[in-house]
């Protein structure tokens, strides 16, 4: 039986223009976008109908389900509190990111990685899920179990995104001591005796581990389709790596070289949208405000607050005068869509899918009214 919805008097944010009209949903599809309003259907008062946002990296499920030293959730009970947080928030498709490659001295081990991604294909399975759910693996080649980590996922359909970082002291994120000290010692609590001893193991397993790890979990990426991202890059020669690697999104890039370089290669450029509406990175790299005035910025992502996305997508038409709406929104959008292959949604017209979210803005924030997924209220 075929099912119709009309959402009337909205501003529509479409792919180059912001439009006052009406959109009919029919089966779970946009069939028809007109300007004016419709006689019929649910009025949007005049609020924004943009689409739902693709989320590509965020690490926030990992915090509901350990959220203090050695306690753990419910991994189904995580996954639903995350996904709760992340549909609210404007946010029909994610990229759940689980921690591939974890250090001795961390507190989850990849079994609870395995877990987490258990719980997330069982809801999604179950229909438990409000946003449309797909495996992020964020593979730390620096560390010594990162290749047995990756093969808990090698028969993994869900896995549909993999990013290669290192963050030992001295590389990428943390190219300068200073700014890992104060952000490692603060974090755990260290001596500087500690803090010495524990940066002289990351880099003994940086420099055994990261090219080999590099090399193999980007060849079995190739082998099954898995889209890779190359993460904090900060040099030319770190993008020239990524290139020939078959990397298509460029995470976090920490300096203006790097992105530039990015960019000229055609990958993705994508930033953290917290980096945006602080106006600068928590580590001292590049601001992505820096970015998107110098044309440089393609993809948003929440990174760890999931709100931060549809904020920035709306802050950032206020403070870089180049960037409109349609502009910004497609950043959070129509941009990471494309970047992984999900060409079905991302934006507003017809044939797209109906995954749409209602916003007005209040004292420049942005509420999120309502979300649907595929025609269906989710939020």
């Amino acid at each position: 039986m075929t099912t119709e919805t009309t959402l009337t008097n909205a501003r529509i944010v479409l792919a180059d223009e912001v439009v006052d009209g009406s959109i009919l949903i029919r089966d779970g599809r946009i069939a028809d976008v007109s300007a004016g309003a419709s006689r019929t259907g649910e009025d949007m008062a005049g609020d924004y109908v943009i689409p739902g946002l693709v989320e590509l990296h965020t690490d926030h499920l990992e915090g509901h389900y350990a959220p203090r030293p050695k306690v753990r959730w419910n991994p189904i009970a995580s996954v639903l509190a995350h996904d709760a947080q992340v549909a609210t928030a404007g946010i029909t498709t994610v990229f759940d990111a689980l921690r591939v490659g974890l250090y001795t001295d961390g507190d989850t081990t990849p079994q609870d990685m395995r877990k987490l991604a258990d719980a997330i294909e069982d809801s999604v399975r179950k229909d438990r899920l409000r946003a449309d759910h797909f495996i992020h693996l964020r593979c730390e080649v620096s560390a010594p179990d990162c290749r047995e980590a990756f093969d808990l996922f090698q028969d993994d359909d869900r896995v549909k995104l993999a990013s290669l970082m290192d963050h030992a002291p001295g590389q990428r994120q943390f190219a300068s001591f200073e700014a890992y000290a104060v952000y490692y010692m603060g974090k755990m609590k260290m001596s500087e005796e500690q803090f010495r001893v524990y940066c002289e193991k990351r880099m003994a397993q940086s420099a055994a581990n990261s090219a080999p790890n590099r090399a193999a979990i980007s060849a079995a990426c190739h082998q099954r389709g898995i889209v890779l991202a190359s993460h904090d890059d900060a040099t030319t020669a770190h993008v020239e790596e990524a290139i020939a690697q078959g990397i298509r999104v460029a995470e976090f890039p920490t300096t203006v070289e790097a992105a530039r370089a990015s960019k000229e290669a055609g990958l993705g450029v994508l930033m953290g949208a917290p980096n945006m509406v602080r106006g600068g990175s928590h580590s001292g790299n590049v601001s992505a405000r820096e970015l998107a005035e110098n044309g440089l910025l393609d993809i948003l992502s929440s990174d760890y607050i999931p709100f931060s996305m549809i904020q920035s997508a709306f802050f950032l038409g206020e403070v870089v005068d180049a960037i409109s709406l349609p502009q910004a929104v497609a950043m959070v959008s129509k941009t990471p869509a494309e970047a992984v292959g999900l060409t079905d949604r991302g934006v507003i017209e017809p044939g797209r899918r109906a995954d749409l979210v209602r916003v007005r803005v209040d004292e420049h924030v942005p509420v999120v009214r309502m979300v649907w997924r595929e025609g269906r209220r989710v939020a």
